[in-house]
């Protein structure tokens, strides 16, 4: 795909993977759609983009776990004429880090709801549109989480998984269409995603990246980039990406200081 005035929804835009892959597909020319829940946020990022890459953004605050806002959101997508050339589902968390028998049923609900039905809300208001086209492609961010269960990791995981299992239903049910559909699954990639899953504790957070030249969301841009970007006739399924340092959940190599 030739990204050159094309356009590209974004969820989870204000932060980390979201955030680099809408400055690398601006520096591509594509045009950009960001969604996210902090407005402010929104609205200061896409002011700094025009600027930067001389590209059309607009900008939608909602919350992908409200269904309500999601159909809302889908309503004025499509009466201000918009299309759907990529759709890169990238909001997600995790919380918390607890033995599935003391989870905190509060923060299931919270990645369920944000990682499973985020997704699968947005993907079901924009699909229809690109298969009305027969163009388009749709950039799952899963994990390493969805391929392989760790300790305490429990709904988390089972959210990845999930994404896992909606990115091959995906690939099935779009069979016949020009639509391709990608799983990214990164390993450690040092955004502000601990820092959400422990609450804020920045040390608790640092502490799981030490030692380790991890991924940055950049790396991680640069991926959901090279499936766009490969040839129509190309269909990039799924793309695990660990850092050198990392081999699995449980093989991580840590320099000593």
């Amino acid at each position: 795909m030739d990204l050159k005035g094309k356009t590209t929804v974004i969820t989870g835009a204000t932060s980390g993977i979201g955030e680099a892959c809408a400055k690398a597909f601006a520096a591509k020319g594509s045009g950009l759609v960001l969604t996210a829940r902090r407005k402010e946020i929104l609205e200061k990022m896409a002011g700094e983009l025009k600027s930067a890459y001389k590209v059309p953004v607009e900008v939608f605050a909602f919350d992908v776990r409200s269904r309500k806002e999601v159909l809302a959101f889908a309503e004025e997508f499509a009466a201000k004429k918009l299309v759907t050339d990529v759709l890169i589902n990238s909001a997600g968390l995790a919380r918390g880090i607890s033995k599935f028998q003391e989870g905190d049923i509060d923060e299931w609900e919270e990645m369920i709801d944000t990682n499973v039905k985020g997704l699968l809300y947005i993907s079901r208001a924009l699909l229809p549109q690109m298969i009305a086209r027969n163009y388009g492609h749709v950039v799952n961010i899963g994990s390493l989480a969805g391929r392989i269960v760790y300790p305490a990791g429990n709904v988390y995981n089972a959210s990845k998984f999930a994404v896992n299992a909606l990115n091959q239903a995906m690939n099935l049910d779009l069979a016949g269409t020009k639509i391709r559909a990608s799983l990214i699954e990164p390993g450690m990639v040092k955004t502000n995603f601990s820092v959400v899953r422990f609450s804020g504790d920045k040390s608790r957070a640092d502490a799981v990246y030490e030692g380790v030249d991890s991924l940055t969301a950049e790396n991680i841009a640069d991926a959901v980039l090279y499936v766009v970007e490969a040839p129509d006739h190309v269909n990039v399924q799924s793309l695990l990406i660990t850092p050198t340092d990392q081999r699995s959940p449980y093989v991580i190599h840590r320099e000593k200081k």
